[in-house]
């Protein structure tokens, strides 16, 4: 196995390691098989990215993410580089600095505080237990340190060049202690879930700030340009007492000694509790060592799956919108697994978080521009169309499950038509993951353009529901959850390209229509037709004979 940098460096504190009670030659030996099943793992922000290569070909897979770590410090930047007031401005980037660490924490290293492996693996072994919490402890830190160092090494820098050597030493010390924060009370917020509930509503928690940290990641490229803007504002800062409340202020207190002014009593009991809270949460952390490694049990412990049935919304919704039992049952189904099947919401959930924020991004020219007043007046409403980018990820997503081993209950189930299965997973894709989307974007777009814009919005939709068949005519297809995700392909440009082309001609369609008088009800009109005869139409083709008896793996029309 790789001998790693950071057991090398660890090895100039053998000694220190030792007279606190660890047996250093074991610790050392499972630092380095943890760290070499590190590399193994993918980062959250990386899940998307196609790895063509072994573990052994691609090393540390951390190391890639690091760069997309970087790329979001740059958050930081503007607040450092300002020169107006010191308190406000390190306070919003420590803020900053601590959402990106602990969502990252947590989404990428809680299997490192997690690991339930010590007990069942080593801690059944002649192993000491100080020496196992001392690894866990560790393997930690090297991790959060590296988060840290990427996330806040430009800010460092500008830091440095901006402001001079005794400002950068002051950031370089409050981030350590951000991180010890951001460490215990993530490990102590873990200790209270594991205490109160099981460990299916930990992942379950787990799983949702995987999906907030790649949204954040998707939209950040946005934003970060915008930000700049913030260095030519002129701020006044005011303390106040439930600035106590909220820790990024307690780091920022202290960089307003380096400002010319006199100390008051606020602004030292700030920068006190910047150093008394993770020092004190620390303490108390090791105390409740031993409780939180019983707590991990639970973890290990398989929940108790209850059966539910489905909710009465969902069936009534089935019945609504599929026109046989056969087609219902698999739109049931296929809404159930979408909701239940972690894997699939981490790679489906990002996409959507990205299509609720879209249209708004691409509002913000023109509202900057003419001004949020003149958005009602033009036809800002089209962005609407913005949200049918993840119809695409959806469709070729869908046939994804990392239950596929499943699928044979396709070959034993009394399906009369193939087109069935296919036609109700579909719909329940487009209700389970779209409909949401589109109808809190709807509500919003009413809020903004007004009560006459719902029309445009119906109209919107109805093209969305053919644009929806035409995708699916047009991607790769196979049965429902029926293929593991490491199967995935690379994308295929040559479907991409004229699905996001079709978004374009549909909305230059909708522009069009809409200023004609009458234009947008006749087009209404016309979409319902033409939804009815393609959702009845468009999967006919999947009954032919020679598919029915080879249903696995098609190619695109």
């Amino acid at each position: 196995m790789k001998d790693f940098l950071f057991l090398r460096l660890l090895d100039r504190f053998s000694t220190i390691l030792e007279r606190l009670g660890c047996d250093y030659p074991l610790l050392r030996a499972i630092l380095k098989v943890k760290l070499t099943m590190d590399a193994r793992r993918v980062p959250t922000i990386m899940k998307n990215a196609r790895r063509r290569k072994s573990p052994e070909e691609n090393g540390n897979s951390l190391l890639p993410s690091l760069g997309l770590y970087a790329f979001m410090g740059l958050f930081l930047l503007p607040f450092v580089l300002m020169n107006q007031n010191y308190l406000f401005q390190m306070s919003i980037a420590f803020a900053i600095l601590m959402v990106l660490v602990m969502t990252s924490m947590i989404s990428d290293f809680s299997s490192v505080l997690l690991d339930v492996r010590d007990r069942s693996i080593i801690a059944t072994k002649p192993v000491p237990a100080r020496t196992i919490s001392f690894a866990r402890a560790i393997h930690v830190t090297i991790y959060l340190s590296l988060i840290t160092g990427t996330f806040a090494g430009p800010a460092l820098i500008g830091a440095l060049l901006r402001h001079g050597i005794g400002f950068f030493l002051l950031f370089f010390v409050m981030v350590i202690l951000l991180d010890l924060f951001v460490l215990v009370f993530t490990a102590l917020l873990y200790l209270v879930v594991l205490n109160i509930f099981d460990g299916e509503r930990l992942k379950d928690m787990i799983n949702a700030v995987q999906i907030g940290l790649s949204i954040v990641m998707m939209v950040a490229y946005q934003v970060v340009g915008r930000s700049f803007d913030l260095l030519r504002m002129h701020l006044a800062f005011r303390a106040a007492w439930w600035q106590v409340l909220i820790p990024p202020f307690w780091f920022g207190a202290a960089f307003s000694w380096l400002q010319a002014g006199p100390l008051n009593a606020e602004m030292v009991t700030l920068a006190a509790l910047s150093i008394v809270i993770p020092g004190s949460l620390f303490g108390l952390y090791i105390r409740l060592m031993p409780t939180f490694e019983r707590r991990l049990e639970k973890l290990a412990e398989d929940a108790q799956q209850k059966t539910k049935r489905a909710p009465r919304l969902l069936g009534g919704i089935a019945r609504l919108v599929c026109a046989s039992p056969e087609e219902r049952t698999f739109f049931q189904f296929s809404a159930w697994m979408m909701a239940k099947e972690r894997d699939f919401k981490l790679k489906v959930y990002p996409s959507l978080g990205l299509a609720l924020v879209l249209p708004f991004i691409l509002m913000i020219n023109p509202a900057f521009s003419g001004g949020l007043n003149s958005l009602p007046s033009g036809k800002a409403y089209l962005f609407i169309y913005a949200t049918a980018l993840v119809v695409p990820t959806f469709l070729q997503m869908v046939k994804y499950s990392s239950q596929y081993k499943a699928a044979w209950i396709y070959e034993v189930a009394p399906v009369v038509r193939l087109s069935s299965i296919f036609r109700g997973a579909v719909k329940a894709a487009l209700v389970r993951l779209f409909l949401p989307v589109f109808v809190v974007e709807g509500l919003i777009f009413t809020g903004v353009f007004g009560f006459s814009v719902i029309p445009q919005l119906v109209a919107a939709g109805l093209s969305i529901g053919v644009y929806t068949v035409v995708g699916f005519r047009l991607v790769e297809k196979d049965l429902p959850f029926s293929r593991p995700f490491e199967s995935r392909p690379s994308a295929n440009r040559f479907v991409a390209l004229p699905l996001v082309f079709l978004i374009l001609v549909l909305v230059a369609i909708h522009f069009v229509v809409s200023l004609a008088p009458f234009g947008t009800a006749v087009y209404i009109g016309m979409l319902v037709l033409l939804n009815v005869l393609v959702w009845r139409l468009g999967f006919r083709f999947l009954d032919r004979p020679a598919l029915q008896r080879n249903p696995g793996i098609m190619a695109p029309d």
